[in-house]
């Protein structure tokens, strides 16, 4: 029961963060949320909250119609662990912080002009792709945690 537990919660968890993150986000939450400070700081506890809340909404009817056996205190700790890394990786520094640790540098400004192969249009200036090695890295990282979610959801 634990793993069919686990595998709902994962997909509830994965749709609601994919809804939360590129719907309900606010253009200024995107635009701010990497600010120095408390600008910063703000606009992405917004998001988080925002984001938190989609995931939560989305799982409560997987939860009941499939008769899912979970805790209170399963799901605090899960949504606590998915808001923090969120909010930790959504500062940018930080994600572009643990880039740099871990080799994955050139890989992180991939599609923007900071790569050292980025892409120009004829006339030499930056040609836009439709993603970037840095949303890469993010959304990696915080499908990573939506698993340790999931997991902590299920097995608590």
């Amino acid at each position: 029961m634990a793993a069919a537990t686990f595998a709902a919660v994962f997909i509830a968890l994965y749709v609601g963060h994919s809804v939360g993150d590129h719907w309900v986000q606010s253009s200024c939450q995107a635009a701010k949320k990497g600010l120095p400070g408390w600008t910063g700081r703000l606009a992405d506890a917004r998001h988080v909250l925002g984001l938190t809340l989609t995931k939560m909404i989305l799982l409560v009817p997987v939860v009941f119609l499939l008769d899912l056996r979970v805790s209170t205190l399963g799901l605090v700790l899960g949504f606590t662990v998915d808001a923090l890394t969120h909010w930790w990786a959504d500062r940018r520094t930080t994600l572009a912080w643990l880039a740099k640790v871990t080799g994955k540098s050139e890989f992180y400004s991939l599609g923007t002009p900071a790569h050292p192969a980025a892409p120009a249009a004829a006339g030499g200036g930056y040609a836009p792709t439709l993603g970037t090695g840095a949303y890469a890295l993010d959304q990696s990282f915080h499908h990573l945690w939506l698993l340790v979610a999931a997991l902590i959801i299920a097995t608590v």
